[in-house]
């Protein structure tokens, strides 16, 4: 059997990506069993570039279908769709993309909570995270000191860290979200087919190529 201390788990998302979102649950169990030495490591897949134009109602009515589809699939998913009335919607999920990158730099403890303040931000509370003041007002609830995550939301070296991360998560053939891709040496790298419910499943995937 190869030393699984060699071996990634790469799991490419987007904190805006409603399927990331319904996820969630599974990919934390998922996650709770990986066999001993896998490091875990997230990428942010970067889902739709920054713009300042609104989303076309073709656009909306085609998220809003998908937020449907999965609260059909995955019932204890929940979609608050106050958003598409409250908010401008923008086809833009960088921002939120590197508000996770710069609570990151900041204090590596305050990422997963600042992932799961923009999912339901968005999900939930219908909040844009399109919109800085919104993810600084996260930042806040995080307990990231607000001035410094606002300088490093714009700092060069987050958004060069986003472009590193989009073009490593392609290199590992990742071009949907959620991705999960095992690494199993420098040139050795293997789709996990997603499994939105049962964790055992991505798991069992996983076991067989580290055996």
């Amino acid at each position: 059997m190869e030393d699984s201390r060699q071996h990634t788990l790469f799991y490419v998302h987007d904190p805006m990506c409603s399927w990331c979102w319904g996820f969630r649950p599974t990919l934390a169990v998922l996650m709770e069993s990986l066999p001993a030495g896998i490091q875990a490591r997230s990428l942010l897949g970067g889902l739709a570039p920054d713009s300042d134009e609104p989303m076309s109602p073709d656009m909306q009515q085609s998220l809003q279908a998908t937020w449907r589809r999965i609260q059909e699939r995955l019932p204890g998913t929940r979609f608050n769709f106050d958003f598409w009335r409250n908010c401008e919607p923008r086809r833009s999920t960088y921002p939120a993309c590197r508000a996770v990158i710069a609570a990151r730099i900041l204090d590596p403890d305050r990422e997963e909570p600042m992932i799961l303040g923009i999912q339901e931000a968005y999900y939930t509370r219908a909040l844009n995270p399109s919109d800085d003041s919104t993810l600084v007002d996260l930042a806040g609830e995080t307990g990231l000191d607000t001035l410094a995550f606002e300088r490093q939301l714009h700092a060069a070296a987050t958004e060069r860290t986003l472009q590193r991360e989009i073009t490593l998560a392609r290199t590992l053939g990742a071009r949907s979200f959620p991705s999960l891709v095992l690494q199993t040496g420098p040139e050795k790298h293997w789709p996990i087919a997603i499994d939105y419910t049962i964790a055992d499943n991505m798991l069992k995937q996983i076991q067989r190529h580290i055996a």
